[in-house]
């Protein structure tokens, strides 16, 4: 037969991608039917708390079949799903990795809560959309070509023969823990907020059941079941995130697109804030918060008389009403009150602490929100406090972008997902469809914010107390901290300022604001739930790959088989998973400020000694050690000075002192330039790389053809996940 003849050679793996499009083509139609068929049973009397766990159940039963369908000990398979996913999907997978709850439930409530570009202490939510978009960029032009063509398992595989020895190897093993640790707990904390919203359990119970949903992945199969099972995850996250903020458009525009018609809306909320920072009413609020924040400085002026005083009126209230056989539930809520007193000066003096600082908080304009549209706080055309405010609020929003861009470039667990592409080309590729699959979410986040606020200032504030929607008692039962509403002035009537609603649930809670049906909100709940597992999936392969991989099989057993040391990583997991869900009972703080501490830790950590060991063949192991430890060291070191959660666990007692007026969120600003500095100067000062490092950096840059790696035995059963 002629060549001219001869039948057009198919690309290697179309078949396999061919059967991915039918798999997931047909779990996203079985899905949405799904769906449809719980809003059917809810019009047929189907109770809330019913559909909420039948979301709950069924969506962990299917993350549970693929993780166990993709189980393997295969070491290819396990650390880098055998290095055969394609394009297409690597990049929805590494979405859905990306997707964490900070992006689904963080960043839209930021945005209503700090508008576009915040305040001099908290940057504002478009920070986190610039940083974090504008970080694939440097994704795909720095680091994740040259990393699949290096062709190993982890970072610290790359740091470790790019320049030699075990030190560094080790040091970024320690990095990657710890950047992931942090970004993990917060995983975790979202998880148990979510399974508490869907089933009604108890934080700490609901944080380790939804740990259990992340181990039945991650354990059984790595990355191989982490991937096919992110892929399910990013259909679920997208139609999520998606479905109620088209309806809440619908709603107020009839346009179905929000990312066209939000503009329309701003521009009602800015006229809206306008009435309301005129509003007798909310200024009637506001005076009545810095009342009370007034009269608990003045307890704190004396704190054992003031509160032998308050014991005191207590007793005397309880005397009364038993005196004068008043109903039994006034004596039993006097009995509660006199219990609930603090038993100590010390006891008191945090609590009316805490009292006094949440009142000054929202004894402000709107709630303590900055207008939505502001560019920046302060004035620079104003008085020298405004204009300080400005600057402090322009170079902390620029910090965080820059901040949130290195770090998305640094972070071990997206750089990962380059190894398990068939070629560099396919990184190249996979890194594309990430940008598009991720600005899907971030470019209707701040339509949400929007569509949101609008809701609450024109349809929420002026509701009687007694008309209030279910959703109010709900959150501010199950949650106080989340939610809370006091009717201060005594009008009966809901004002702005008398309602306090934390990020955390702005997005979880938009469809009962916009009036949707109940299956909506399980609907939200439950991509919330995917986002978080999703994440702390790839995050606790990280933690697991840097602990058996580059410290037991590379340091300590390097005879170690492959199944022993994937059992290894997993036993390791395990523990891991354990640690983190302990942290997360204690609720250390904003899942948003908790992620992006992670972020400026692999950016101070990794982020030099990668773009230098890449672009700079001069950079040796010394100029490497010395920049990841000194950038790594200053980060950690101005956190733990500035940031209040950790100077309170740490007992750190000096002044606190901000360099610049940088918050400790955009801790890595500081500890970027001092790797560069430190590698560049170390490295001119010390030998040169071997032979060998200067030609593993040429093969990098310029890599040859990477072949195809062969398709291995289906498992046991012939499973459509053990592609």
């Amino acid at each position: 037969m002629s060549a001219a003849a001869s039948p057009p050679r198919s690309r290697p793996g179309a078949a396999f991608e061919r059967r991915l499009h039918r798999i997931y083509g047909g779990f996203t139609i079985g899905f949405i039917a799904f769906v449809v068929g719980l809003g059917l049973l809810e019009q047929m009397g189907l109770p809330d708390n019913w559909i909420g766990l039948i979301f709950l159940v069924a969506t962990v039963l299917l993350f549970a079949f693929i993780g166990i369908f993709s189980r393997t000990t295969n070491a290819v398979e396990y650390y880098v799903a055998g290095r055969r996913v394609p394009a297409l999907y690597n990049g929805m997978a590494t979405g859905a990795d990306w997707m964490s709850t900070a992006s689904f439930i963080g960043l839209a409530g930021t945005l209503y809560l700090q508008g576009f570009s915040g305040t001099a202490s908290d940057p504002g939510g478009l920070a986190f959309v610039l940083g974090w978009t504008g970080g694939y960029c440097l994704v795909a032009l720095l680091l994740a070509p040259y990393l699949r063509s290096f062709g190993q398992y982890t970072i610290p595989d790359f740091l470790g023969l790019r320049f030699g020895g075990r030190l560094p190897r080790l040091i970024g093993a320690f990095a990657a823990i710890l950047c992931s640790f942090t970004y993990v707990v917060a995983q975790i904390y979202g998880v148990g907020l979510i399974t508490t919203h869907l089933t009604g359990v108890a934080f700490e119970l609901g944080i380790f059941l939804g740990l259990g949903a992340i181990l039945l992945c991650s354990f059984l199969g790595g990355m191989r079941a982490v991937t096919w099972t992110q892929v399910s995850q990013y259909i679920i996250i997208i139609l999520a995130y998606l479905i109620p903020v088209v309806w809440l458009s619908v709603k107020q525009t009839g346009v179905p697109i929000p990312q066209l018609v939000y503009g329309t809306q701003m521009q009602k909320v800015s006229v809206r804030e306008k009435e309301l920072l005129a509003d007798p009413k909310e200024q009637a609020v506001i005076a009545a918060f810095a009342a009370r924040a007034s009269e608990a400085q003045r307890r704190l002026a004396d704190v054992p008389a003031a509160l032998a005083a308050e014991r005191a009126r207590a007793e005397r209230t309880l005397a009364e009403l038993k005196a004068g056989n008043a109903p039994l539930a006034q004596i039993q809520n006097a009995e509660k009150a006199l219990r609930r007193m603090p038993h100590s000066p010390e006891a008191a003096r945090e609590l009316w602490t805490k009292s006094r600082d949440a009142d000054l908080a929202r004894a402000r304009p709107l709630a303590g929100m900055p207008p939505h549209a502001q560019a920046f706080a302060g004035d620079p055309q104003g008085s020298a406090s405004e204009r300080r405010l400005f600057d402090d609020s322009r170079r902390n929003f620029l910090a965080l972008v820059f901040c949130l861009m290195v770090g998305t470039a640094a972070l071990p667990h997206i750089l990962a997902r380059s190894y398990t592409t068939p070629s560099v080309r396919q990184a190249r590729e996979a890194v594309t469809w990430t940008v598009i699959f991720i600005v899907a979410l971030y470019v209707t986040a701040p339509a949400l914010a929007v569509l949101v606020k609008y809701e609450v200032f024109n349809v929420l504030v002026g509701t009687p107390y007694n008309r209030l929607p279910e959703w109010i008692a709900h959150w501010s039962h199950a949650e106080p901290a989340l939610l809370s509403v006091v009717d201060i002035n005594r009008d009966g009537i809901l004002q702005l300022g008398e309602i306090s609603i934390a990020s955390d649930i702005v997005v979880l809670a938009t469809p009962a604001i916009g009036g949707l049906p109940y299956v909506v909100t399980a609907l939200v709940a439950t991509g919330a739930l995917a986002a978080a597992l999703s994440t702390a999936d790839g995050l606790l392969l990280t933690i697991g790959y840097a602990l058996s991989h580059d410290i037991y099989y590379k340091m300590i057993d390097p005879n170690a088989s492959a199944s022993r040391r994937v059992l290894t990583s997993k036993m390791l997991l395990l523990v891991v998973a354990l640690a983190a869900a302990s942290v997360a009972a204690q609720r250390p703080g904003n899942i948003l400020l908790l992620v992006s501490a992670a972020f400026s830790l692999a950016a101070a950590a990794f982020f030099p000694a990668l773009v230098l060991g890449v672009f700079w063949k001069r950079a040796n192991k010394w100029g490497a050690v010395c920049g990841m430890l000194a950038g790594l060291s200053l980060t950690c070191y101005y956190m733990a000075v500035t940031h209040p959660w950790l100077r309170e666990v740490l007992g750190v007692q000096s002044p606190l002192v901000l360099w610049w007026g940088i918050q400790p969120i955009s801790a890595g600003v500081f500890g970027v330039p001092l790797g560069f500095a430190v590698i560049v100067i170390v490295s001119l000062l010390t030998p040169a790389p071997s032979a060998a490092q200067l030609e593993l950096t040429e093969r990098v840059r310029y890599p040859g053809p990477l072949p195809l790696p062969p398709r291995p035995a289906a498992p046991r059963g012939g499973s459509a996940f053990g592609l």
